[in-house]
């Protein structure tokens, strides 16, 4: 196998991004560009990212992206092997951004195609950064998923389990919300709970009562809802008040993806990996109390608990173009009729979960 240089490029939601990332058999993978542009500044006015704005920015943004991630790699696009795309899931417009901007590179060039589910982006992120050897355990937990999956291989995945409705950074925004907090919501609630007495609301711990790995947000949500409405006076929510609220619903969180990570470890672990790792991968992976509970569980189980760098936890194209190099190596190409999907379970043989909708599974 020789080496592979890989550009990814990737504009599911609300960053646009273009990466180059080499790697030879035997070494460590070298990101030698990643260029992020975020469009926080474009929907901070209405609570929460717009589609439309967010797909038009990505095709004003696209190219350059691209001419960025080349310049600062030292690349041009011919030293390239393949363009990796992600293709789904994420918003529909943003998402054909991409691809359309991926198939006309490689009808110009003739390098090969290779359409990336930008949730594999996660889950195989810690083989970029830590070379890590199959199977391992996989949290992806994010804006706008939340599932356990055994990675067994670049290309196969089993889904332990899921929400079954809001995804905690989902959550986690519209907290920030209902607080009066901005945007993006993760972010701002950690800052807030900083401060604030998690012992003071009784926030419920959705499903530790139901057996499996399943999860549950959206009544958690409500509760801090009904609590807010309970303290806030005449003249708006007090400061306590608001950290408290945001202590108190993060560490609900945290405590439900701990007791749910502690069982989906007990299903890993009935593999007998070698070397056990729990991975945690996804935006929501960059707070701080979720990740010190879920390294406090590894810890006591005698896992390896993995997270990476917080840059590699929001969404990026360093991941997707890895997927391209470990698809590229698998013979895993894709031609001009590579279509965006705004719905791609990475573990197509799982059932859906509730709340899928009618054009079917999100993850």
């Amino acid at each position: 196998m020789t080496t592979l240089t890989i550009l990814g490029i990737e504009s599911s939601c609300d960053d646009t991004a273009a990466a180059v990332v080499r790697h030879t058999p035997g070494s460590a993978p070298v990101i030698l560009s990643s260029i992020v542009a975020g469009q926080t500044a474009l929907h901070a006015g209405f609570g929460g990212v717009v589609p439309e704005i967010a797909a038009r920015a990505h095709a004003e943004k696209l190219d350059h992206c691209i001419e960025q991630a080349l310049s600062e790699a030292g690349t041009a696009l011919g030293d390239c092997d393949g363009v990796a795309v992600t293709a789904g899931p994420g918003l529909i417009g943003g998402v054909m951004s991409g691809v359309m901007c991926a198939k006309g590179i490689c009808a110009g060039s003739g390098l090969p195609l290779i359409g990336v589910n930008h949730l594999a982006g996660h889950a195989l992120t810690p083989r970029l950064t830590d070379m890590v050897a199959f199977p391992y355990l996989m949290l992806l937990v994010s804006g706008g998923h939340c599932q356990f999956l055994l990675v067994h291989g670049a290309d196969r995945f089993t889904r332990l389990g899921g929400t079954i409705d809001d995804a905690p950074g989902e959550a986690f925004d519209k907290t920030a919300k209902l607080l009066a907090l901005p945007q993006p919501g993760g972010p701002a609630v950690e800052r807030t709970a900083a401060t604030g007495d998690a012992a003071r609301f009784a926030f419920p711990r959705p499903l530790l009562d139901r057996a499996g790995m399943d999860l549950s947000f959206s009544g958690l949500k409500t509760a801090l809802l009904r609590e807010r409405d309970r303290v806030m006076t005449p003249e708006g929510l007090r400061e306590t008040d608001r950290a408290d609220l945001c202590a108190g619903f993060q560490a609900a969180v945290r405590d439900v993806l701990v007791a749910k990570s502690a069982r989906a470890l007990d299903a890993y672990l009935t593999l007998k990996p070698a070397a056990p790792v729990f991975a945690v991968a996804g935006g929501v992976a960059a707070n701080g109390a979720i990740r010190g509970g879920l390294q406090a569980l590894c810890g006591e189980r005698g896992v390896r608990f993995l997270a990476p760098p917080l840059d590699l936890c929001t969404d990026n194209a360093a991941m997707i173009a890895w997927v391209g190099v470990e698809r590229f190596r698998l013979g895993l190409f894709d031609d001009m009729t590579l279509s965006a999907r705004p719905r791609w379970p990475l573990d197509d043989a799982a059932p859906a979960m509730l709340g899928s909708g009618k054009k079917g599974a999100k993850a």
